[in-house]
């Protein structure tokens, strides 16, 4: 893996755009350039959950602007992610699209637990070394995260539908604050964290911290205007809920420390922290210069690193649903080889081949645990569905894509016009498996390999098949299968040998 001296991370928030550029300097990262711009998507979600064309086009713009100082970086140093709008928007993928053309590298929709845990990430990397444990706690503009970790390691996490722009929007419209729209926003928060309360009250952590926008707007707010010496606290929150209350209207607010771009937001902020710190019990949070974006760039750096946490999330799905890993370890090489065969002296190939091979051979049989009856259906469900911190959403999607497709029907994997996964992946991990269906370590044969467009043609040891009647049988079916596929797997010694048993009958 090259070594980096520069990586990029771009968080497409609900409120804002962030971009992040940093230096790599002995495993750690050292900030070198940042942007952020208050695009707030999340306020141009309509309510049948379609993005509006104005803020479509804010976030463009701004897509455009990331783009330009991101121009000659390597594709592999740039890492972008989407979250809570655009995971709930009905017409992200369209957007995503022209988004990605604007910023001029892929982007990645992330599940609500994965961006809590770049969150703690980021957040752990910013505090001083402790031995306790941790609730952070980070408002955002559709979604709030919560995370009980230690370390840099995180142990719980949680993400919730409510935000500063949703909230602010919902129950502060036009940015007038009343006090029943205050107290229904608080309500609706606290019913919110309910079913989270007792896994996240004081006592299962020692400090409490706020991350991201929201928490340094409110820290500073509560400082500069003499509401709270140092921190998040319940009185500093009470004091400025009052003052906001008495001004009715956020245009009317005159606070120190607030500023501009904060102001549309600032009434469904507070009335989500309120909630939070009432209702977990938090006497004082601090507030850390850490967020999304740093958990971006160390997650990226991890990467480079050999410390992938896809590897460990695979590594984990193994023992949580007892896979033989001697089986998985035998069809990875197995396939991996192949793979490397099937796609030799391609220039275009995709460089994560290899990693969707190994993590779909490791993870194939996961289903058995449901159901051995179509246990790869319910291996792709589980890869597609299941929290899998490291794996963006489209990154499990092709990874379930490639479990579906590792045995039986193959009619529906390749109708798409959009193409998730190589086929030349999905023939590797097929034969993989196909040959070492006895689940022994057994001699392979040698074989030669010629690829054509949509036609393999191999050539495998005749003595090898003669002796093995099973896999004969097996690839005969597999040939048919392909066939129907629109694709060609042509066996010469396979023919030979059907060639050979007829004329002996005859």
């Amino acid at each position: 893996m090259p070594v980096y001296s520069t990586l990029a991370a771009v968080d497409l928030g609900s409120n804002s755009f962030h971009l992040q550029i940093a230096r790599v300097v002995s495993g750690q990262i050292y900030p070198l350039d940042s942007l952020r711009e208050p695009v707030r998507i999340g306020a141009g979600l309509t309510h049948d959950k379609r993005l509006d064309e104005s803020s479509q086009q804010r976030a463009l713009d701004c897509l455009k602007r990331f783009g330009e100082r991101l121009r000659g970086f390597d594709p592999h140093t740039v890492r972008a992610v989407g979250t809570n709008t655009l995971r709930v928007a009905k017409d992200a993928a369209s957007f995503l699209k022209q988004a990605q053309a604007a910023l001029g590298f892929p982007i990645e929709l992330v599940a609500g637990r994965e961006e809590a845990r770049l969150i703690y990430v980021g957040v752990s990397h910013s505090l001083p070394a402790s031995t306790d444990k941790r609730l952070v706690v980070d408002i955002g503009g559709g979604s709030t995260e919560l995370i009980i970790g230690k370390g840099f390691k995180p142990l719980k996490l949680e993400s919730t539908y409510m935000g500063c722009v949703s909230y602010s929007l919902k129950y502060f419209p036009g940015g007038k604050i009343t006090k029943n729209g205050m107290k229904q926003a608080e309500l609706a928060a606290r019913n919110e964290l309910q079913p989270l309360v007792s896994g996240y009250t004081k006592g299962n952590w020692q400090q409490a911290v706020g991350s991201s926008g929201s928490a340094r707007a409110l820290a500073e707010i509560l400082r500069m205007n003499g509401y709270s010496d140092s921190g998040i606290t319940p009185d500093g929150l009470d004091q400025l809920r009052a003052a906001m209350l008495k001004a009715g209207d956020v245009e009317g607010l005159n606070l120190k420390g607030l500023k501009p771009d904060r102001l549309p937001v600032l009434p469904g902020g507070i009335a989500i922290m309120i909630a939070i710190i009432s209702e977990l019990g938090i006497d004082n949070m601090v507030v850390a210069d850490g967020a999304m974006r740093q958990g971006i760039l160390y997650d990226l750096l991890g990467r480079f690193q050999h410390h992938d946490m896809r590897d460990v999330t695979v590594s984990q799905f193994m023992q949580r649903y007892h896979v033989d890993s001697r089986q998985a370890r035998r069809v990875a090489n197995l396939a991996l080889g192949l793979y490397r065969r099937f796609a030799a002296g391609d220039d275009t190939v995709d460089e994560t081949a290899p990693h969707y091979i190994a993590w779909a051979a490791k993870l194939h049989e996961i289903g058995i645990s449901v159901a051995y009856s179509g246990y790869h259906k319910h291996s792709a469900y589980i890869a597609r569905n299941a929290d899998m911190p490291g794996f963006s959403k489209m990154e499990q999607w092709r990874l379930a894509t490639l479990l579906l497709a590792h045995r039986r029907s193959l009619k529906r994997i390749f109708s798409d016009d959009i193409e998730i996964i190589d086929w030349r992946m999905v023939m590797a991990l097929r034969l993989a498996t196909l040959i070492y269906r006895n689940r022994t370590d057994i001699v392979l044969p040698e074989f030669a390999v010629n690829m054509q467009a949509r036609t393999l043609k191999l050539d495998l040891d005749r003595d090898w098949l003669a002796t093995n009647p099973l896999t004969v049988t097996a690839l005969q079916e597999e040939i048919e299968e392909w066939s129907t596929a629109g694709f060609k797997l042509d066996i010469k010694s396979l023919r030979e040998l059907e060639a050979g048993v007829e004329a002996q009958a005859a």
